[in-house]
């Protein structure tokens, strides 16, 4: 893809996969229009770029659902207003959230790979307009089960992959909102290492305390 030559490497580097995938879910698929509702579910750095999404499309109430409370501050750079953690209820998600938004969000957007979450994100969407988005990976026996009235009464469930961006003629156009002060990068941005020191980027993946880190090749 042919960038902005202007554009720091070692920011617009995080735009492969992940922050793309979040972003593009939100504002090419789900489409929310300004000062609407969207519920965003899984607040690691695909569900970050989600919410990321949705702020900059002006939604004005973004609820992230995560089973990590400890995850919820750094959500709200992000945009993220509200938050719910599934287990800290007795009644599915999906209606609590049904309850405290007049009946549903207008948009949902799924970043977990758990077919729970992707069921309570469609049946947490308005009826009539409400558009859930799939993002997730599932493992291959699951099964999405829901009663087919969700669709009747006019719900959309859509899916997508890589936030449906076209690399090579897309990509370019993120990068410009990046250098316009549009869409913002640095906070996705965790940690940096040197290459030799590789395994510390893995430790804090698999730890859960990075949302991107970069790896300084020349170093």
């Amino acid at each position: 893809a042919k960038i902005n030559p202007d554009a720091p490497l070692d920011k617009v580097c995080i735009l492969s996969c992940g922050i793309c995938t979040g972003l593009g879910a939100t504002i090419n698929v789900a489409k929310p229009k300004p000062g609407s509702s969207v519920a965003i579910f899984g607040l690691g750095a695909v569900g970050l770029a989600a919410a990321e999404g949705a702020r900059i499309s002006g939604a004005s109430r973004i609820i992230g659902v995560d089973l990590v409370s400890s995850r919820f501050e750094l959500a709200k750079k992000f945009g993220v207003n509200e938050f719910m953690n599934p287990k800290d209820h007795d009644k599915p998600v999906q209606q609590v959230i049904a309850e405290i938004t007049n009946g549903g969000v207008d948009r949902a957007v799924e970043c977990t790979g758990s077919i729970q979450a992707m069921i309570s994100a469609f049946e947490c969407v308005h009826d009539g307009w409400g558009t859930a988005v799939l993002v997730g990976v599932p493992s291959k026996d699951d099964a999405f089960k829901t009663h087919p009235m969700n669709f009747l009464n006019e719900r959309t469930l859509k899916g997508t992959f890589y936030g449906n961006y076209k690399p090579r003629t897309d990509l370019p156009n993120v990068v410009e909102k990046y250098m316009k002060g549009e869409l913002e990068l640095e906070k996705f941005i965790t940690h940096t290492v040197p290459f030799s020191e590789i395994n510390k980027a893995f430790d804090y993946m698999l730890k859960g305390e990075s949302i991107r880190c970069i790896i300084r090749m020349e170093e």
